[in-house]
Formats: C-alpha cells, structure tokens, sequence
C-alpha cells in the first residue's frame, strides 16, 4: 500500500497501464460481449485527468479493445504490443493463410494475431487437446503459440510482447514510475517491465484459471475487476 501512496503523491510523474480482458472487463463466455462497467469507465476517466499517461495494452486489437473499455480518451496498445511494430504485418499475412487451413469454430483472428476459444464447449479437455495439435503446426510455421484462459494465442516470433509496450509508452512518456494491473500470461511480460523503475507497482488480478506465477510476481494481489476498481479508487 506504501507504493500506492508513492504513485498517487506525484501523478504527473506516473503511469497507470492496465490490462482490459479479465482486469478491468468480466471475462463473460464470448469475448465479443465483454465490457467495462460503467463505474469502471467513470474511474479511468478521473484518472487520465490525474496522470501522465493511462493506458490499456490488450490482446484485442486496439479498436477492439477502445470499443470495450468505451473511453475514448486513453492510449490504447493492442495485439499484445504488436502494432508498435513495423515488422508484424509480414507475419500478419502469414498468420492469415495458416487460420485459414484451421478448422476451429471460435476463432478470433485480429490481424497481427489470433485467439482460439475453447471456454465454455462441452468438452474442455477434448478442445485443448485438439488445440495441442494446432499449437504443434504453428510452432513449425514459426509462430509463438500459447496458452492463456481457456485460449490459445497465436503470435509473429518478434521480440514484442506487453512488457516491450510498456517501456516503450514510459520512454515516449519520460515517466519513471507506473503501475501495471492483469491477469494472466501474457502480462507477466508487462511485469518484468516495471523492473527497475523508481515506483513499480505489479497487481495481479487473481483467478482460478490465471497462472500462479502472476501472483507470486504481484506486489498487489485482488481477487476480481470488482477488487481492481476499488485499488484505483486509492489512487
């Protein structure tokens, strides 16, 4: 909590990054339907009054991700970090002609990268399964393929991920000081980007699906987006 007080006492010196899916958005069963609630959207506009820079880096695309969060005003990074990379549509193309030999009803494809849902089928473990294989092919295609919540990510083999966009937001920004909230995979990287910084403050919003080494890197641990919410009213 001393970090909380350390980062609200100088704002204009801070930075507030911050996952959409499962942080400030219920994970809901489709991912299309998801949206931060309205109380939610009232904070984030009070805080990108307050400080800096108030970011949401996303798996999503950034439009997708705005769409979501349904405030304007903030900075939006999506595709993980990849559309502050040149190199990612080279791959962006390729990524394309591979879904489009995969035959997988609940694909996402966001241009740079692709989401494969299996939440809520009827048989989870036969999905995953079936997804393992994907997962193999995409690997020998070159591509980084892992699994997050109930998905599995296909991305380009560049060194971009969520921690490559937040040091590049805190260097275009000068700030020296940032919190970064998730939960899952993914933002273990966002995590390891705050090393080092003046005031660094890692939250993990927790989860039964979430990875148990988001916790144990978490300065912060709550238990929902509800008890995110309450975290950024602190600040």
């Amino acid at each position: 909590m001393d970090l909380l007080a350390r980062l609200a006492e100088d704002p204009s010196q801070a930075a507030i990054l911050l996952d959409v899916d499962g942080a400030l958005a219920p994970i809901v069963p489709r991912p299309e339907e998801a949206r931060v609630p309205a109380e939610t959207q009232a904070e984030l506009r009070r805080l990108h009054i307050r400080y800096a820079l108030v970011a949401c880096i996303s798996g999503r695309t950034g439009v997708d991700a705005k769409r979501v969060v349904g405030v304007p005003e903030l900075v939006y990074v999506g595709n993980h970090g990849l559309e502050l990379e040149p190199e990612a549509t080279e791959w962006g193309d390729r990524l394309q002609r591979f879904l489009a030999e995969i035959d997988w009803p609940r694909t996402e494809s966001k241009t740079l990268s692709a989401s494969l849902h299996y939440r809520g089928v009827a048989d989870e473990g036969a999905a995953r399964a079936a997804l393992a294989e994907v997962k193999k092919r995409a690997e020998d295609l070159g591509f980084v393929a892992r699994f997050g919540r109930k998905v599995l990510e296909l991305l380009p083999p560049l060194e971009v991920d969520k921690g490559t966009a937040v040091r590049q937001l805190l260097a275009s920004h000068q700030l020296r000081r940032g919190l970064y909230a998730g939960d899952d995979t993914t933002d273990l990287d966002a995590f390891r980007a705050l090393d080092g910084l003046e005031v660094a403050l890692r939250v993990a919003v927790a989860s039964a699906e979430g990875p148990l080494e988001l916790i144990e890197r978490a300065d912060v641990v709550v238990e929902s987006p509800d008890g995110l919410l309450s975290l950024l009213r602190r600040l």
